[in-house]
């Protein structure tokens, strides 16, 4: 059996379509169908039914993608290792990250870790922050810069250091004069923020329940950090973010930050987290490096404008 099969197989259990797992790894359909075939035949099971849905994992399947996902990523890691020992400074490396906050560090750590290290590729995904350190302990992601992190005992919590929230407004806007913007303040205007499934809105919604007021007349409900952005430069609504998720259009004067008053004040910790007990390849212990470096740096002087 060839590890080529079991890659062929987890791309066509990830998208369901042996179609599209030919074209997303630039192999004919019928390689793919032979591949599986080949599977089946050592295995002595059927892993795939097929429907007109497309294709669905038998129990043999399902369980073959459990065990060697882990499995794939462990040769991975290996070939990654070796490279290492041969001085090749390339790898892969992929980090998991939830909020506009932790995109915003990212990209200022991935400009300059590339000019040091340009054979090295990157993988950036997004999702919640349980996610992301479910994608941690899983091996689907080598670390996670998340913020609102839940307890998870199973990665290790490199680096926190906490991100204090703005009110994020238009410089035209009436509450742009304010030194500071209280919950009243804030309830007096259209708010754009996310639903209640993200941490934001749940602690925003906390510090209304503390101060005795009914839940937040959200008027525009996204998770789009950029529809939000554009909300708030067309003086639509108020928005509740750390200042270096809008720090461009602060600097270009775009938008203004403003602090939130102490009811209103929300405050939160930028989490980078690592595997534990799973040892990291050269590309991923340079890049946890460079983003610890730039997280003690903001620790100190305080998230740059």
């Amino acid at each position: 059996m060839q590890l080529q099969a079991i890659a062929y197989f987890n791309e066509l259990a990830r998208c369901r379509s042996i179609r599209e797992a030919a074209q997303n790894l630039g192999v004919s359909p019928t390689a793919i169908s032979r591949q599986l075939e080949n599977l089946e035949y050592h295995f002595g099971a059927p892993l795939v039914d097929r429907t007109a849905r497309g294709i669905e994992l038998t129990a043999a399947g399902e369980l073959l993608v459990r065990r060697s996902r882990s499995a794939m990523k462990e040769f991975d890691l290996a070939r990654q290792l070796i490279d290492d020992m041969r001085g090749l400074q390339r790898g892969e490396v992929t980090v998991y990250v939830n909020g506009a906050t932790g995109g915003a560090i990212l990209a200022g750590v991935l400009s300059g870790f590339s000019r040091d290290f340009p054979a090295i590729r990157a993988s950036l995904l997004e999702g919640s922050a349980t996610e992301a350190l479910k994608a941690v302990h899983e091996g689907d992601a080598d670390m996670a810069l998340t913020l609102f992190s839940p307890s998870e005992p199973k990665v290790i919590a490199r680096s926190r250091i906490p991100v204090r929230h703005a009110a994020i407004l238009s410089p035209a806007h009436p509450a742009a004069s304010l030194a500071e913007l209280s919950l009243e303040t804030l309830c007096s205007y259209p708010l754009a923020m996310p639903d209640t499934s993200f941490s934001l809105r749940q602690a925003f919604e906390a510090r209304l329940a503390a101060a005795g007021r009914a839940a937040a007349d959200v008027v525009f409900t996204t998770p789009s950090v950029t529809i939000q952005k554009e909300l708030a430069r067309q003086g639509a609504a108020i928005l509740i973010l750390p200042e270096i998720s809008v720090a461009r259009e602060i600097r270009t004067s775009e938008l203004v930050a403003r602090p939130l008053a102490k009811d209103a004040a929300i405050d939160t910790l930028i989490q980078l987290s690592l595997p534990q007990g799973r040892s990291l390849s050269f590309a991923a212990e340079k890049l946890s490096a460079y983003l610890e470096t730039r997280l003690r740096s903001y620790g100190e002087k305080g998230m740059p404008r």
